[in-house]
């Protein structure tokens, strides 16, 4: 039985605190704990304090700090090998040693196995590595499937375009993939599509992100 358990065994009329209160200093953004009086009708002041409260309540996570420290802990933990500050390089750091045999083997077509290991963490993490991106994308092609990810692929590549080379560049991402008898069509939901399509009327380097998003974590390009 944890401490907070045992006191209100001791103190059951004890009044449970809650963050929802209005402080009265609501600029300090923390959640006060306040109790609110029940023979006071609030007035037009109060409401909108509270409302100002509430909506700043909407921005703050309600994650205990305890299960913040465990994600921490397992974050660290996966990641030790990969941090040179924790785990010496093997090789070694080619800016510190004069052993360039770390470069080779980044370059490499042939990564290592604790290169092939990270790209397990996420499907980020085998992205941002060229060679498993290619060889994931060998995978999808050989499944029929690849536009999912040549269509992630391309979004990403015109948001690194100089300026006045994305309205041409977006209206050939249109074409190839979503326009009606794309070549490589994606499946995509009608908001989004409308979203995009209206996207398109001015185009940016951000024109596809709603698509791009919903790509992302409805299809994980499978």
């Amino acid at each position: 039985m944890d401490i907070r358990k045992c006191r209100r065994m001791k103190n059951p009329q004890r009044v449970k605190k809650s963050v929802y209160g209005v402080a009265e200093d609501t600029q300090t953004q923390s959640p006060v704990h306040t109790h609110l009086q029940q023979n006071r009708k609030d007035t037009k002041e109060d409401v909108e304090k509270e409302i100002l409260f509430l909506n700043t309540q909407l921005d703050r996570h309600c994650m205990k700090m305890s299960k913040v420290a465990e994600t921490l802990i397992s974050y660290t933990e996966q990641y030790l090998e990969y941090d040179p500050f924790v785990s010496p390089l093997e090789p070694s750091n080619p800016w510190i040693s004069d052993d360039i045999t770390f470069w080779e083997m980044e370059a490499s077509k042939d990564p290592s196995q604790q290169r092939v290991r990270k790209w397990g963490f996420s499907m980020d993490e085998a992205l941002k590595d060229p060679v498993g991106r290619d060889q994931f994308l060998k995978f999808l092609e050989s499944e029929f499937s690849s536009e999912n990810l040549r269509f992630w692929l391309a979004v990403q590549d015109l948001k690194r375009r100089p300026l006045q080379d994305v309205p041409a560049r977006a209206q050939e991402i249109w074409q190839e993939f979503l326009a009606e008898g794309a070549p490589s069509a994606i499946n995509l939901d009608s908001h989004s599509y409308e979203r995009t399509s209206q996207n398109l009327k001015d185009p940016g380097r951000y024109s596809f992100e709603d698509a791009q998003a919903r790509e992302h974590l409805l299809n994980n390009f499978l």
